[in-house]
C-alpha cells in the first residue's frame, strides 16, 4: 500500500485537521437513515419492529455521545436491543466476542472470522456491512454535499494554515467528494481509513515539526475530540444540527489559535457545548 503521507511537508506553523463525514460533508444522516439501519432491518428480518429500531439506531449513531461509533459496535448495540426486547438473534455471542476482542473491526477482518468459525451471526454481519457499502454507493450524489460555509471556511483557513483531512471513511470516497466540491485544492494531505486511526494520523502529523499548541482537530463526533485529547492538541467541534453556525465561527477559532488564546476558558466552553449538544 502506498504511503498516505507521501509528498506531504509542513508549510505553515499552524495545522488544521478536519474530519469529513458529518463534519465537512453532510453525509452522515443520509447514510444512517437510508443505508445502515434499513440494511440491518432487512438482513435480520426485523420489519415488525422497524420504526422503533431505526429510531434507536439513529439515536446511538447520530444524536448521542456514541455518534461516529464503529459500524460493528453500533450493530452489536442494536442486535443486543433486538434480543432483549423483541426476538432471539442466533449466534449473537460470537459477534459480541469478535467486536470486543478483534484488533481490527473491518470487512476483511470479519471475513477471516467467518471462515474460521462459520458463525451465522458473523456471516449476516458481513452480508449487512457489504449491503451497506453497496447502498451508500447508490445514494444520489446531489444529495451529498458540504455543509453551508465549509468551502469558504476551508479557503480562509488555508491562507495561513496547513490542512489535513483526518477521516475514518473510505479514502476513494473522501477524495472524490472533496474533489467534486472544489475543496481538495485547499488540502495538503488526505488521511482516511487507509492511513490508520485518527489518533495515529495526528500523532504522525506532529512528527513533521508542528508544536502541539498550534494544531487543531475539527470534528463532529466524540472520537474526534478523543483523538485530539490523546495527542494534546486543540479541538474545534462542529455541532450536530448547528453545522452552519459552527463553520461560520471557525475564523474566531483560527484567530485564537494563532494568537495563543485558544487554551483555557475558550476551549473548555467549546467542549462543554459539544458534549451538551449530544447529551440532551
Amino acid at each position: 500500500m502506498s504511503d498516505p503521507f507521501f509528498g506531504f511537508s509542513k508549510k505553515n506553523d499552524f495545522l488544521f485537521c478536519i474530519d469529513s463525514d458529518g463534519c465537512a460533508i453532510d453525509s452522515m444522516d443520509i447514510k444512517h437513515f437510508r443505508c445502515f439501519g434499513p440494511c440491518m432491518v432487512k438482513e435480520w428480518g426485523l420489519e415488525a419492529y422497524e420504526k422503533e429500531l431505526l429510531e434507536s439506531w439513529n439515536e446511538v449513531n447520530l444524536y448521542s455521545m456514541t455518534r461516529g461509533i464503529n459500524r460493528f459496535k453500533g450493530l452489536v448495540k442494536a442486535l443486543t436491543e433486538v434480543e432483549e426486547k423483541y426476538q432471539p438473534v442466533e449466534g449473537l455471542e460470537a459477534l459480541v466476542k469478535w467486536v470486543e476482542e478483534s484488533d481490527e473491526l473491518s470487512n476483511p477482518a470479519l471475513e477471516k472470522a467467518v471462515k474460521e468459525t462459520g458463525n451465522i451471526c458473523l456471516k449476516k454481519a458481513l452480508a449487512w456491512s457489504q449491503a451497506v457499502n453497496a447502498s451508500i454507493k447508490e445514494l444520489p450524489k446531489e444529495e451529498v454535499k458540504p455543509f453551508e460555509g465549509v468551502k469558504e471556511g476551508i479557503e480562509m483557513l488555508h491562507e495561513s494554515c496547513d490542512i489535513a483531512i483526518v477521516s475514518s471513511a473510505n479514502y476513494e470516497a473522501v477524495k472524490e467528494e472533496w474533489t467534486r466540491f472544489g475543496l481538495i485544492d485547499h488540502v495538503d494531505v488526505v488521511l482516511a481509513q487507509n492511513a490508520g486511526s485518527k489518533k495515529s494520523c495526528i500523532e504522525k502529523l506532529l512528527t513533521y515539526g508542528y508544536d502541539k499548541d498550534k494544531v487543531m482537530m475539527t470534528g463532529d463526533a466524540p472520537g474526534d475530540m478523543d483523538a485530539a485529547d490523546k495527542n494534546g492538541v486543540f479541538f474545534y467541534p462542529i455541532l450536530v444540527k448547528q453545522e452552519k453556525e459552527s463553520w461560520a465561527n471557525i475564523g474566531e477559532a483560527k484567530d485564537r489559535l494563532q494568537a495563543g488564546t485558544f487554551a483555557g476558558a475558550y476551549q473548555d466552553e467549546l467542549k462543554a457545548k459539544f458534549v451538551q449538544n449530544l447529551t440532551k
